[in-house]
């Protein structure tokens, strides 16, 4: 009896598994009370910064070995270096090694083609690393009238998604890219209420490299817009 009720455990587990796979990378992992949990975030030891909001709002603003190359590369782009620092904290957790699926590489995980439209020439280097990343920044708040919501989106996205959907694409991944990049940023849970965060007056000026005329966002509500949805 038990032995059957451990077949039918394992079937229901990998038709989990096989359904969940389709929308992402699926990890199996066991808790530290035993317990096996299936998860398209990874596994809880290396990511704690993809779940847990909470935790993600005390990382605002975190201080590291990169402090004096993120304020230079923030002041020679015109880029808040707190919302660097929250961009480094989601995409490596300040891991100049870090290597995701996808191919992204680095403190903040530059794809081979951005870091070449960068002139990045070592990756891994994380002054080379962090100047192609914010320089990337500080174009997409230009572009996106210093949005920092749909900056973050196009950051994860790329900015070509965020203009073909006026606004966050409406792709799982992106609106909790943006979820906890904005709660490290703002310092607490993003997310419930609010869709959008632009810099108000007094800011850093923005300033990026895109040529021609800065895009203005469209309207903040439009038919069929997916936004960032409450947990």
């Amino acid at each position: 009896m038990r032995i059957a009720v451990m077949k039918g455990l394992m079937t229901g587990l990998s038709l989990a598994l096989m359904a969940a796979s389709a929308h992402g990378q699926v990890r199996l992992f066991t808790r530290a009370d035993g317990r096996k949990v299936i998860s398209d975030m990874g596994s809880p030891a290396s990511n704690r910064l993809h779940g847990d909001y909470k935790w993600l709002a005390k990382q605002h603003d975190r201080r590291s070995a990169y402090d004096a190359i993120i304020e230079a590369a923030a002041a020679r782009h015109g880029v808040d270096p707190t919302l660097v620092r929250a961009v480094i904290q989601v995409e490596s957790d300040f891991n100049p090694r870090c290597v995701s699926n996808k191919g992204a590489r680095g403190l903040m995980q530059l794809i081979p083609e951005t870091a070449r439209r960068y002139g990045v020439r070592d990756v891994f280097n994380p002054a080379d690393n962090i100047n192609g990343g914010v320089h990337y920044l500080a174009d997409l708040l230009r572009m996106f009238n210093n949005d920092f919501a749909r900056a973050l989106a196009g950051y994860n996205a790329g900015e070509n998604a965020v203009l073909r959907y006026a606004g966050i694409p409406p792709y799982r991944e992106t609106m909790t890219y943006v979820r906890r990049a904005m709660t490290v940023y703002t310092g607490r849970p993003y997310g419930d209420a609010a869709t959008s965060f632009a810099g108000g007056k007094g800011a850093h000026k923005l300033a990026g490299g895109f040529k021609g005329n800065v895009i203005a966002p469209l309207a903040a509500v439009l038919p069929g817009m997916r936004y960032l949805g409450s947990r």
